[in-house]
């Protein structure tokens, strides 16, 4: 079997229904940046060493793709065999959320986004995350869009930072603050 078709050679794929649309819609937007988000989140697993937070991010790359089929469906032609974004799931991030914040303490300021390669990487999922949730509210302005996939999401990018967070925490480079007023280099 070969990967290339060559049907979207003229600028249109297929939608999970056989549909065809443009590769430039709206759609096809939030879904492909649904999977640039994953493929960052597995860049961050590259270099990850913790066992629980290589478990979320296994989760939430697990729940990516379902939110990618939903985003590729329709709503109107989703079956009961489209790959769904549940209230569990969402309490599953929920719940890291709150685990990750408590191990890297109270949050006082806007955090600059630094620390170690792994809290960088995480960083950098989280700023595409926020891309992906605006291109999922772009589709839902023109288009039903299931929910719970918007709040998955939403939730996610909260994750990415709290495991930034927690990944600084537990290195020892700890949170890097926002100085309005910072001191120019002295060059």
């Amino acid at each position: 079997m070969t990967i290339y078709t060559r049907r979207g050679d003229h600028g249109e794929t297929s939608l999970a229904d056989g549909s065809r649309v443009p590769k430039a819609s709206t759609r096809v937007e939030a879904y492909g940046t649904v999977d640039e988000v994953n493929s960052l989140v597995g860049a961050a697993r590259a270099c990850c060493a913790d066992p629980l937070l290589d478990e979320v991010l296994h989760f939430a790359q697990q729940r990516l793709f379902n939110c990618s089929s939903s985003l590729a469906t329709p709503v109107e032609h989703a079956t009961d065999k489209t790959p769904r974004i549940s209230d569990d799931d969402i309490a599953v991030l929920e719940r890291a959320i709150d685990r990750f914040m408590d191990e890297a303490g109270p949050l006082e300021h806007f955090v600059i986004e630094a620390g170690d390669d792994q809290a960088a990487r995480l960083h950098v999922a989280r700023a595409v995350c926020r891309r992906a949730e605006r291109r999922v509210v772009a589709l839902s302005a023109e288009q039903p869009v299931d929910a719970n996939v918007l709040a998955f999401v939403n939730r996610l990018s909260d994750v990415l930072f709290a495991a930034a967070r927690y990944v600084n925490a537990k290195s020892g480079y700890g949170d890097e603050w926002w100085d309005p007023a910072a001191e120019a280099p002295g060059l």
